[in-house]
């Protein structure tokens, strides 16, 4: 008769343990990420429309010709229209 001991070779105190971190993995999702439709929209009001560029585009023009004169007047009086509300 063969009594085999406390260590039998069939127990593993870590099988349990590598059998639970397996299922945690299998378990787990991929991330995922979801844009909702307000966040769409707002990425698509954040690009320039076509009239803003064009407007850019001919500012840029002007000034490399020294063709773009500033209106200081005008640009005053917006000054002192703003720092004047501003209260």
């Amino acid at each position: 008769m063969k009594i085999n001991g406390p260590n039998s070779t069939n127990f593993n105190p870590y099988q349990k343990q590598i059998q639970k971190q397996q299922d945690v993995r299998m378990q787990q999702k991929n991330d995922q990420l979801h844009i909702s439709k307000e966040a769409k929209m707002m990425q698509e009001a954040d690009k320039p429309d076509q009239a803003r560029m064009n407007l850019i585009e001919k500012i840029k023009a002007d000034i490399d010709s020294d063709q773009y004169k500033v209106d200081t007047n005008a640009v005053a009086k917006k000054m002192l229209d703003f720092w004047s509300t501003k209260e």
